[in-house]
C-alpha cells in the first residue's frame, strides 16, 4: 500500500512510519517545512494548502498531527494551538479529498478526551460526547473530517487512550517520579485510565487501513483500570513504593486547567475493534508495562 502520513514526528507517527515501511508499505510524509527529500511534500494546513497530486495514487491517508496537550501550561494562546493543530490539519486533508479526489480511506487521530469525565460509565463508541475543553477539541477534531466523509471516503476517528511506551508519553513522565519513590495515586485514584500499548496502537491503525470500519473507534485495551491500580502496578514493575498521593487540588494548582482534565475518568472500551475481529496483544496491565519498559 502507499500511505500518506501527516504527523510523522510524534511518538505514534514515528513508530508507525517505521512499522509500515518494515512491512513493505510505501510511506509518503507531509511536512510543514520546505523539503526536497524524496517521499516528502510540504503543506500549510493553517492556510488550507496541500498538493492533491501528492495525495493522488495513495491507498490511504493517516493524520496524527497535533501539539501535545500536556507540553505547556494552558494559556489562551496554547489552547488555540491545541485546537488549530488538529482541526486545520484534518480539515485540510478532508477538503482536498472531497474536492480533488484521491485515497478513499482517511484515518484521523482523535482521543478518549471526547467523553469528558464520566466516572464508572462504560464508554463504547456510541456514548455521547462529554464536556470540558478536551471534549470540545475532540468534537471539533472529528467534525473537521466531515467533507471527506460526505464525499464517500471511509473515515475512522481514532479515539486513542493513554499510550504506553518507554520512548515517550505517559510512561516517560511517570517513570522517573516512581523511581524516586515520590509517586502515588492522583486525587481519589478512582478515575479510570484507558490505556493501550504502543505496539497495539500501531497494530490497530494498520488493521483499520483495510478493515471496513468507519466512524469513531476506541483505540484502548479492553481492560481499563483505575488510577490507583495503574500507579500501584507501575510501582510493582519498577520495584518502588507508590504511597504518596497527589491531592486533586495540588494537581490543579501545579498544572492549571490541564490538571483538572488529568483527573477525568474514562472507562473506554474498544467495542468496534473487537467486533471487527481485532485481537489485542496486551490486555494485562502488569505484563503490558513490563513489555513496554523492558522489564
Amino acid at each position: 500500500m502507499r500511505i500518506v502520513l501527516a504527523g510523522a514526528s510524534g511518538l505514534i507517527g514515528t513508530a508507525l512510519k517505521r512499522a509500515l515501511r518494515e512491512d513493505g508499505h510505501e510511506v509518503a510524509v507531509l511536512v510543514r517545512h520546505d523539503t526536497s527529500v524524496r517521499g516528502e511534500d510540504s503543506w500549510d494546513p493553517a492556510q488550507g494548502l496541500v498538493d492533491p497530486q501528492f495525495l493522488a495514487g495513495a491507498d490511504a491517508v493517516v493524520c496524527l498531527s497535533g501539539v501535545g496537550v500536556g507540553d505547556h501550561r494552558w494559556s489562551a494562546e496554547y489552547k488555540q494551538q491545541i485546537i488549530d493543530s488538529r482541526v486545520q490539519t484534518v480539515g485540510t486533508l478532508a477538503q482536498s479529498l472531497a474536492t480533488y479526489g484521491g485515497p478513499r480511506v482517511l484515518l484521523a487521530a482523535s482521543a478518549v478526551g471526547y467523553y469528558g469525565d464520566r466516572g464508572d460509565e462504560t464508554l463504547t463508541e456510541d456514548a455521547r460526547p462529554g464536556t470540558g475543553f478536551l471534549a470540545d477539541v475532540c468534537i471539533q477534531w472529528e467534525e473537521a473530517a466531515a467533507p471527506a466523509r460526505e464525499a464517500g471516503v471511509r473515515v475512522a476517528s481514532l479515539r486513542t487512550g493513554l499510550v504506553l511506551s518507554a520512548e515517550g508519553g505517559l510512561l516517560q513522565r511517570l517513570k522517573p517520579i516512581v523511581q524516586c519513590g515520590v509517586a502515588g495515586r492522583l486525587g481519589s485514584g478512582r478515575q479510570f485510565m484507558p490505556w493501550i500499548t504502543l505496539r497495539d496502537e500501531l497494530r490497530a491503525i494498520q488493521f483499520l487501513l483495510t478493515a471496513e470500519v468507519s466512524g469513531p473507534v476506541n483505540l484502548t485495551a479492553p481492560t481499563p483500570v483505575r488510577n490507583v491500580e495503574f500507579t500501584k502496578t507501575l510501582g510493582t514493575v519498577l520495584n518502588r513504593p507508590t504511597l504518596l498521593p497527589t491531592p486533586g487540588f495540588a494537581l490543579k494548582l501545579a498544572l492549571g486547567e490541564f490538571g483538572g482534565e488529568a483527573l477525568a475518568s474514562q472507562r473506554a472500551v474498544p467495542a468496534k475493534l473487537l467486533d471487527a475481529g481485532f485481537t489485542f496483544t496486551d490486555t494485562d496491565l502488569e505484563a503490558a508495562l513490563r513489555a513496554s519498559l523492558g522489564r
